[in-house]
């Protein structure tokens, strides 16, 4: 798919072991008290969790059922100095550069057993010493951009006016970022954004919060400071937040299937948390999901919100998108509900659409295509 997530924090919040538990068994990476645990980025490919997928293949009981996936990249532990190279900071800078998405881990839990980097908990300081050193980077990556650009302004005609147009945004970006101002906090047009699309910066990248608390807090999070304090942070700047109890993510996902759902309840929980974690990633690189459903398989396809009916065929062939000439579409819901593709048909709710549609979340589809 091509889209991923990197897990991010100070050392020892829990990055590791969350990714522990959201990767397939046999991609389990090592967690240890001790920072730089994580040298090299871990890499798993995550199913997405779906109830509607779940809930067509209860109905069409095909030979195989396939969900869509998300990856989650494991990235080094940052510190203080990290823009400067301090710890693993250049790897980490490079790493989290590939990404599209960021899932910054925040440790919400007291334990003497676990070292802290910075002395004590306090998730608000933890996300602003990454936030800074990030800000750093992308100053430095945007002040090297603005030198080239303050060269060709003195350029003739319509390259040095693109130049200068350009320099104006390279200004407004340095001074927030001078100012501790992440991009994506910003509010930089569309056209700004495209200005500075290219530098990748670290810092303009979606962001999503994980809270992680101890198993003895489940169900007590309101009580707990330190989440509130996040919740606090993270509704000012429109960004989404998780809270679950890492390490008991990872005993559940090393549990027998058939013991998982007792487990759960013991906990207090009706499903895993990293089924959040998964659905609100997915959430914030804005993607949707549509349906193939047969005898064969059901299977769920990921596109992105708003591609046309072409673009969510290509996700299944190249082929099928350059010869698109039409598609059959129902939604999930009344399949579910009718019992049946004839009786769908019937009820007048199986539509054709043109290269035009926009597929909508939830639709399943069937593509006709040239030879």
């Amino acid at each position: 798919m091509g889209l991923s997530i990197g897990i991010v924090g100070l050392p020892n919040v829990g990055k590791s072991t969350l990714f522990n538990a959201l990767s397939a068994e046999g991609a389990r990476a090592q967690a240890a008290n001790y920072p730089f645990c994580t040298i090299e980025p871990n890499v798993g490919v995550v199913p997405v969790p779906d109830d509607r997928l779940d809930k067509l293949s209860e109905l069409i009981k095909p030979l195989k059922k396939v969900p869509t996936s998300l990856e989650f990249v494991d990235i080094a532990g940052l510190v203080r100095g990290a823009s400067k190279g301090e710890g693993l900071g250049n790897q980490f800078l490079g790493n989290i550069r590939q990404v599209n998405a960021v899932l910054h881990v925040l440790r919400c839990f007291e334990d003497d057993n676990v070292t802290h980097v910075e002395g004590g908990v306090n998730p608000v300081r933890d996300r602003d010493v990454v936030d800074t050193e990030l800000c750093l980077k992308d100053l430095e990556t945007v002040e090297k951009r603005r030198e080239r650009t303050q060269k060709n302004t003195k350029m003739a005609g319509k390259a040095g006016d693109e130049a200068k147009a350009e320099l104006v945004v390279l200004d407004r970006v340095k001074a927030g970022l001078d100012s501790g101002v992440t991009v994506r906090a910003q509010k930089l047009s569309e056209e700004e954004l495209a200005v500075i699309r290219d530098l990748f910066l670290l810092t303009d990248k979606p962001v999503l919060y994980v809270a992680n608390i101890s198993e003895g807090e489940i169900g007590k999070e309101d009580a707990n400071k330190h989440v509130a304090a996040v919740k606090e942070m993270a509704a000012k700047e429109g960004s989404e937040v998780v809270v679950l109890a890492a390490a008991l993510e990872s005993e559940i996902q090393q549990l027998p299937e058939t013991e998982r759902p007792g487990f759960l309840e013991s906990a207090g929980l009706t499903e895993p948390g990293l089924h959040k974690v998964v659905r609100a990633g997915y959430k914030l690189l804005g993607l949707w999901t549509y349906f193939t459903v047969g005898e064969q398989e059901c299977r769920a396809w990921t596109i992105d919100r708003g591609d046309k009916a072409p673009q969510a065929a290509g996700k299944i062939h190249s082929d099928f998108e350059h010869k698109f000439i039409k598609a059959e579409v129902m939604r999930w819901e009344d399949l579910v509900q009718l019992g049946s593709e004839s009786a769908v048909k019937e009820k007048g709710l199986l539509r054709i659409e043109g290269k035009e549609y926009v597929v909508q979340d939830g639709d399943c589809m069937h593509f006709r295509h040239g030879n």
